[in-house]
């Protein structure tokens, strides 16, 4: 969601010279195909570390990559916002099928996504009870993903941010209605969890990164929407969470922020980490207030025994000062 500069003829001499060079060329294919870390490539190529991370360094300098640093990983990709992201797909395009090096690059590749998958698969086993029990007592989930999609797309949202993605359960229900989606969370587990569900469904235009509620890498008024789904009660200081999304989002923009209503079911606290027991609508509408945002009439969607709330908060348009007309400026003189 940073906006970067156009190419120019010079940037893009630059970018064909870095990609004209075989094992810098395989690692534009398998980078515009996923996201992939040093190691993965590494397994792929079959090259030293210190060898394809020279090369990284070449593709991302000349713009065609971008690194993600994540904890002590950093995953490389061919963002939607990178310069040289169109020659990257022109490029992939153009590289012969049936070429044996590639075909075997394909088939690593694919054994880094069955084991990503597998991973993912088994963390999620090993949690699935405590998900199945938070869920038991609400709403059913698809009530409020298609609640959340109605509230989205009534405005325009090229721009897409889902804080605490978790799963990245959120960015696939609203793939369809945007341009491009970050979802960001601290948990690396969830991450590898999101990353492989937005990739068994095919969803090209979303990532996911690992980053800190509290400060977001997002640039000023870079996103149309933001969405806080079920993050607030788990935060020490939800208000600021709600602060540094409206920094975030576009004047005109909007957040959607689901989360419970006011409940007493201590045993969140002690066995899902539950920072807080719900929140009151006023005490929402405040913090919204507080971050220059005007709040809607609260959504309301009944459960047993948790009900879940829905608050949209759009940030006011950026009032364009009237420019006096010349026949005005003429009476004036």
């Amino acid at each position: 969601m940073t906006q970067v500069p156009a190419m120019t003829l010079d940037t893009l001499m630059a970018a064909l010279r870095a990609a004209a060079e075989p094992t810098r060329l395989r690692l534009l294919a398998l980078c515009a195909q996923t996201e992939l870390t040093v190691t993965e490539l590494t397994q792929i190529l079959g090259q030293s570390q210190p060898r394809v991370s020279r090369h990284l360094k070449l593709l991302c300098e000349a713009g065609l990559l971008e690194r993600v640093p994540e904890g002590t990983w950093a995953f490389y990709r061919v963002g939607d916002r990178l310069s040289g992201a169109p020659l990257v797909h022109a490029l992939s395009t153009l590289l012969p099928a049936g070429d044996a090096t590639l075909a075997r690059d394909g088939e690593r590749l694919a054994a880094v996504r069955r084991s990503r998958a597998e991973t993912a698969e088994q963390y999620f086993r090993d949690n699935a009870a405590q998900w199945s029990a938070i869920r038991s007592l609400h709403v059913d989930e698809a009530q409020v993903e298609a609640a959340v999609a109605r509230l989205v797309a009534e405005a325009p949202a090229e721009s897409l941010l889902d804080i605490g993605t978790g799963t990245g359960r959120l960015l696939e229900v609203l793939a369809p209605q945007t341009k491009h989606g970050l979802g960001i969370d601290l948990s690396r587990d969830m991450l590898s969890i999101a990353r492989a569900n937005l990739e068994r469904a095919g969803i090209r235009h979303c990532q996911v990164r690992q980053a800190d509620m509290y400060a977001l890498p997002v640039d000023n008024a870079a996103a149309d929407v933001a969405v806080i789904h079920q993050v607030l009660h788990f935060a020490d200081e939800p208000q600021k969470v709600i602060h540094e999304a409206a920094r975030v989002v576009k004047p005109g923009g909007q957040i959607v922020i689901v989360d419970f209503a006011p409940h007493d079911l201590e045993d969140l606290r002690a066995r899902h980490a539950h920072r807080r027991l719900g929140f009151s609508d006023t005490e929402v509408r405040a913090w919204c207030q507080s971050a220059g945002l005007a709040a809607d009439p609260v959504l309301a969607l009944p459960g047993q025994p948790l009900t879940v709330h829905i608050w949209r908060a759009r940030k006011p348009a950026a009032v364009t000062a009237a420019v006096p007309s010349p026949s005005a400026k003429s009476a004036a003189a």
